[in-house]
């Protein structure tokens, strides 16, 4: 396993829609594991493959410390809301260090996709899991959380990427 550079915002492969995976080996296995060990290495909750530099449709995640057993992979994921009921919360990004806002996102969620073996996943989340799997879906979608903000708030949001270390490297 061997931990990745995560591309940082700004980088257009952010803003890219992955394509879906259609090839069931080896590399994919790889990727995955590296995405893994990239998201522990950084402390992360979760992690898409383009914020690798992969344009593959698949995403980790580890909510394991809130809820027992949440961790894992998903291949070629598609969620739909459970009910209507949402929550606000604080939300981050491996992409944009050292940025968090309130974000809304649906509580529940079901989420459906293949793991590394194209066997069928599906399972139904809430709080953080779900959070993180629609957050992650996003990236894949090549959309960031900044986009799901309020105007004041990622009018706020934008001028601390613009006066952060790491953006203005």
């Amino acid at each position: 396993m061997t931990s990745r550079p995560v591309r940082m915002f700004g980088d257009p492969v952010l803003r890219t829609r992955a394509d879906e995976v259609t090839e069931f080996d080896e590399s994919l296995a790889t990727l995955i594991d590296d995405m893994l060990e990239t998201m522990d290495d950084n402390q992360g909750v979760g992690l898409a493959a383009n914020q690798v530099g992969v344009t593959r449709r698949v995403f980790v995640y580890d909510c394991s410390h809130v809820t027992e057993g949440a961790r894992g992979h998903i291949v070629n994921p598609v969620w739909e809301p459970v009910g209507e009921e949402t929550q606000v919360g604080s939300e981050g990004c491996l992409s944009i260090p050292n940025i968090s806002k309130d974000t809304e996102r649906f509580e529940k969620v079901i989420v459906r996709g293949v793991d590394k073996d194209a066997n069928p996943v599906e399972f139904e989340c809430e709080g953080l899991l779900a959070r993180c799997v629609q957050h992650e879906t996003d990236h894949l979608d090549g959309v960031l959380f900044l986009q799901r903000l309020s105007p004041e708030l990622r009018k706020e949001a934008m001028a601390e990427i613009r006066q952060s270390e790491w953006f203005n490297k």
